[in-house]
C-alpha cells in the first residue's frame, strides 16, 4: 500500500504527540476544528516549532500548520483514507455530482488518487506535479477545507501542498469553457490525464468526493480505520 502524507509527515510518533495535542486541546476546553484555537494550543505550538525550526512568518508557515491541523484532524476523527480506484477517480473528473451533502460522513479524511493521473502547476512557471490526495474537511453548512498533496513519492523527503476553503464553484466549465480538470500539460490529454487549475477546482473535486465517502463510511462500520474503496 502506497505511503500517505502522514505516515511521511508524522511517522511513528504521530500517536504519542498527538494525544498530548488532544489531551491539552481538551483541557484548554479548545475545539479542534477552530484553527484560530487550534495554534493558541501549547502542545500545537511547540510541535510545530519542530515541524518549522525557522518558524518566521509567511506562507511555508501557513502551509506547515495546515498540514498539522488537516493531520491531526484526520487522526482524531478516525483516519478516514479512502483509496479511489483508475475508474473512480475518472468518474468523479469527468462527472459532476449534485445534491444534497451526505449525512454519514466523517468530520475529516484523507482521499487518495491513482498515481499520476491528476497534476497541477503550483505556482508560475513551476513543474507540474501529480496529485496523491486531498486532506478534506467538511463545514456544517456545506464548504470545505482541501489540502491537496502533489509530488509525494518514496525517493522525495518532502511534498507540496495547496490550500483551498470555500463552497464548490456551481459551474462545470472553466471560464474558457473547457470542462474543470481538462489537462493542460502538453501532451496531457493523449495520455489520459487531468489537472486541477485553481483552488476552486480543488473544492470542487472534494465535493464530488462526498458519495463516495459516506458510501466507504457506511460499509466499513464508524469504528473502523484506513479502508478502501471498492472498485467500480
Amino acid at each position: 500500500m502506497r505511503p500517505t502524507p502522514f505516515d511521511l509527515a508524522f511517522g511513528p510518533d504521530a500517536e504519542s504527540r498527538f494525544e498530548r495535542v488532544r489531551t491539552s486541546l481538551a483541557t484548554a476546553g479548545r475545539d479542534p476544528h477552530d484553527e484560530d484555537a487550534f495554534i493558541l494550543d501549547r502542545e500545537v505550538t511547540a510541535y510545530l516549532r519542530e515541524l518549522v525550526p525557522d518558524e518566521g512568518v509567511g506562507e511555508g508557515v501557513r502551509q506547515h500548520l495546515a498540514l498539522l491541523h488537516q493531520a491531526y484532524l484526520y487522526w482524531a476523527e478516525g483516519g478516514w483514507h479512502v483509496r479511489l480506484s483508475a475508474d473512480q477517480a475518472r468518474s468523479l473528473l469527468t462527472t459532476s455530482v449534485s445534491g444534497m451533502m451526505p449525512t454519514a460522513l466523517p468530520r475529516a479524511f484523507y482521499l487518495q488518487f491513482p498515481e499520476r493521473l491528476v497534476w497541477a502547476e503550483l505556482g508560475p512557471g513551476e513543474p507540474h506535479e501529480p496529485l496523491d490526495g486531498l486532506f478534506v474537511r467538511p463545514w456544517p453548512e456545506g464548504g470545505f477545507f482541501v489540502l491537496g498533496v502533489f509530488g509525494l513519492h518514496r525517493d522525495r523527503a518532502g511534498f507540496s501542498v495547496a490550500l483551498a476553503e470555500g463552497y464548490r464553484p456551481g459551474h462545470a466549465e472553466r471560464e474558457s469553457g473547457e470542462p474543470l480538470f481538462t489537462p493542460v500539460m502538453a501532451g496531457g490529454a493523449a495520455a489520459g490525464l487531468y489537472s486541477i487549475v485553481g483552488e476552486g477546482e480543488l473544492v470542487e473535486l472534494a465535493a464530488r468526493s462526498l458519495p463516495l465517502v459516506a458510501e466507504a463510511r457506511a460499509c466499513a462500520g464508524a469504528s473502523h480505520r484506513h479502508h478502501q474503496v471498492h472498485e467500480v
